[in-house]
């Protein structure tokens, strides 16, 4: 129940996003029309995070999920039915909306329910029930192309995923009623446990609006934040520099297709072990060579392009950037989560999770702006100087902003001291 309603929805989306710009081009949209069609998708999650965690804070976890999934099966709906392009870019964009609501909500209950001692794994595991959807979505959706003949067939493939989850959620065993929020568990005088469903409800409390807690949390949002935001530009890169690279050297669509996939094989694989390395040894010690990597990665590849073997090396370093971010899976979920207010933490998440993600849409804007000013080694140079700096920030604030609070998480009795 906590994992599954995740792996659902990703893989859902994971078969409908490479094909969003396929429909917008069989729908008469050039090329910058159906890019901004795509776009529309991390849009409309960039938007939805701060009303998402409004949402959270409001009427619960569960309540957010079955809502945003009953308004997903309304923008699946209407793009499978679009008329215009307009029509297609408003559902690709609700439907972004709705992915934030959704992944907000699970992380916030994470937040509340896991303690310190093994919330990286668990996080990390949640990280990698996604990952599994993103990355088996695509083989699914041309699976159903072949099968069907029309892009259409994965569309309504994940609104067979949606419904499976909106049931699954509305009425499965309720994970909030199951576990007691930590700060519970760790008050002085907790009840004992009686064996009886505990209450979801988080402790009463003054909550505090989402732009209050932005002000109240404004030196973790600008600096650990700041240095977060940098892990996904430099991730959201990785699948803008990749393709493009390989076309740059003249590959065929296959041929580029084998080394992003054996990238994200690669990537996918070291999920879990990222999580134990922050539980085991902290969270630095999976933020700094997963940054290090990267940064090196992209700035090592902007020498390639024009060598001897350069095809190689683009196998190479894809192989490399692939491992730095298999090693950061869950860092930036652990991050927010560590940071967070633990009582009442979804409006800080929204936050968090705006900041990321505004990282990750910047990102392609960047690398396109470098690479028509200049060239794209250029561009892939600037994302491996990014990714530097961003080592820079947490090896800076990662202590003072995770590892001692998570420490206050362990020890209760000193925090409240």
């Amino acid at each position: 129940m906590v994992y599954l309603p995740t792996a659902l929805f990703a893989l859902g989306e994971g078969a409908v996003i490479p094909l969003i710009p396929v429909l917008a081009v069989s729908m008469g949209a050039d090329v910058a029309s159906a890019a901004l069609v795509a776009s529309a998708l991390v849009i409309g999650q960039l938007c939805g995070n701060l009303p998402a965690g409004w949402a959270v804070g409001r009427i619960g976890e569960r309540f957010t999920m079955v809502i945003a999934g009953l308004i997903a099966i309304g923008a699946a709906v209407g793009m499978v039915l679009a008329p215009t392009l307009g029509v297609l870019a408003g559902s690709v964009f609700l439907l972004g909306i709705c992915a934030a609501a959704f992944g907000l909500a699970r992380h916030a209950f994470m937040t509340t329910r896991v303690p310190a001692a093994f919330r990286a794994r668990s996080l990390s595991l949640l990280g990698g029930s996604f990952r599994l959807g993103i990355f088996v979505g695509p083989f699914v959706a041309a699976g159903l192309l072949q099968l069907f003949g029309s892009e259409s067939a994965a569309i309504w493939f994940f609104l067979g995923c949606l419904i499976a989850m909106v049931v699954l959620v509305s009425f499965g065993p309720d994970p909030e009623t199951k576990f007691a929020p930590v700060s519970a568990i760790h008050r002085a005088d907790a009840v004992v446990d009686s064996g009886e469903a505990v209450s979801g409800s988080i402790p009463t409390i003054e909550r505090a609006g989402i732009f209050q807690t932005m002000w109240r949390q404004r030196a973790v949002l600008g600096r650990l934040g700041l240095a977060a935001a940098s892990l996904s530009a430099i991730r959201s890169a990785r699948q803008v520099v990749l393709p493009l690279w390989g076309l740059s050297l003249g590959m065929d669509a296959t041929s580029i297709a084998l080394v992003v996939g054996v990238s994200g094989a690669i990537d996918f694989a070291l999920f879990y072990a990222s999580g134990q390395v922050m539980d085991r040894f902290g969270r630095l010690w999976a933020a700094m060579p997963a940054m290090l990597l990267m940064g090196a990665g992209f700035i090592a590849l902007s020498f390639t392009h024009d060598v001897e073997g350069a095809v190689v090396w683009f196998g190479i370093f894809a192989g490399v950037l692939g491992l730095g971010n298999g090693l950061s899976s869950g860092i930036l979920l652990t991050l927010g989560a560590d940071a967070a207010p633990q009582r009442d933490p979804a409006a800080f998440l929204g936050s968090w999770r705006t900041l990321t993600d505004a990282g990750g849409a910047v990102a392609p804007l960047l690398v396109s702006a470098i690479t028509a000013a200049a060239a794209l080694p250029f561009a892939a140079a600037a994302m491996g100087v990014i990714g530097l700096a961003g080592a820079a920030g947490f090896l800076r604030w990662i202590p003072r902003f995770a590892d001692q609070k998570r420490s206050a998480d362990d020890s209760p009795e000193e925090a409240s001291e």
